[in-house]
């Protein structure tokens, strides 16, 4: 008796909700919406797909390698290592208007960042400016933690390979060479810029570092990454942060500059243009290259092909299964379907 009442007393509500007889909408799929949905969703794909290929085939790309490997390369003099502050320059035409705003990336190509030791040999309560793990860093930026037993910072594999090949573009017109201005604001993401990297509360920043020493392979500290302009200063830096954001594959490119002021606000004209390089970067001992792309984007984005391919084949499978289910269908239809 006392079991029969202690069932009841568990039992839930009779309701609808909780009883599960709410009404519900459950489709029967037939032939007569497959065949026409397939066919719809076809169309549609194969339109987006058009749209998508086309716009990626209107989107102008400009590759230069500068990697200096072989002996005709402007750069090849630069890639021996023993070569210290060695520019070297590019050469290059454009037919037509490259039209604006113009992208500047760098690309590396057989450079692994998305390997995992060394991803994690980073501290991020160091990069934002907790000043105890300036003078301990924590374990995982081992083996670039310290260097003659003083912490490095910022400390770890990631920051230490930081970037520092610079650029520098001319148009080159009646025999005088013409500085294209480069804008290098807003090219890292906001939340890194404003959230998730931040410099010491101390007042000048230089002061925050001391008893630290620089990452091993830079030129300079953190602090003198951009000294006269706090805002792109120490690991707040704009190029600092755009290489601290790992890439997913081993062939990738980050953005340097923009082209967006001045007489090239529209894009670059047709004409001549050198490209000076500061190369400082080496990357012939893993059988890397380097490059830079000149790009522009549209409303879809940087150039990419792929996707507008992908939704052609989708799109067409569709139609096509469409079309043999429509071909069984009226072979082989139930009788009762007649």
């Amino acid at each position: 008796m006392v079991k029969q009442e202690q069932d009841f007393t568990n039992r839930p509500d009779n309701t609808a909700f909780t009883q599960q007889r709410l009404p519900a909408w459950q489709p029967m799929l037939s032939a007569g919406i497959v065949i026409p949905g397939f066919l719809l969703i076809g169309l549609a794909f194969i339109g987006i797909g058009v749209a998508l290929f086309v716009t990626s085939k209107s989107i102008q790309v400009l590759e230069l390698d500068y990697t200096g490997a072989e002996q005709t390369s402007p750069c090849f003099k630069c890639s021996d290592l023993s070569a210290k502050n060695c520019v070297c320059s590019l050469e290059f035409s454009i037919s037509t208007l490259f039209k604006g705003p113009v992208f500047f990336y760098y690309g590396l190509s057989n450079y692994f960042q998305n390997y995992r030791k060394y991803g994690v040999s980073r501290d991020d309560n160091q990069l934002y400016g907790d000043l105890s793990y300036f003078k301990d860093p924590i374990d995982s930026c081992e083996p670039y933690r310290y260097d003659n037993n003083k912490p490095i910072v910022p400390c770890g594999s990631v920051a230490n390979s930081m970037f520092n090949d610079t650029f520098k573009l001319y148009q080159l017109a009646n025999g005088t060479k013409k500085m294209v201005p480069f804008d290098g604001k807003g090219i890292a993401w906001w939340t890194d810029h404003r959230i998730k990297y931040r410099n010491p509360s101390v007042e000048p920043l230089k002061n925050a570092f001391n008893g630290t020493v620089k990452p091993i392979f830079w030129p300079k500290p953190a602090y003198e990454l951009d000294p006269t302009d706090p805002s792109n200063n120490g690991f707040i830096n704009q190029d600092f942060l755009v290489w601290m954001r790992r890439a997913a594959l081993p062939d990738f490119r980050k953005l340097y500059r923009r082209i967006t002021e001045g007489d090239y606000a529209a894009g670059l004209p047709a004409g001549n243009y050198s490209l000076e390089i500061a190369y400082n970067y080496p990357v012939m001992s893993f059988d890397g290259t380097k490059k830079v792309v000149l790009s522009n984007v549209s409303w879809m984005g940087g150039k990419n092909e792929f996707l507008g391919i992908a939704y052609l084949v989708i799109g067409s499978m569709c139609v096509v299964m469409s079309v043999v289910m429509l071909i069984v269908y009226a072979k082989f239809k139930f009788p009762e379907e007649e």
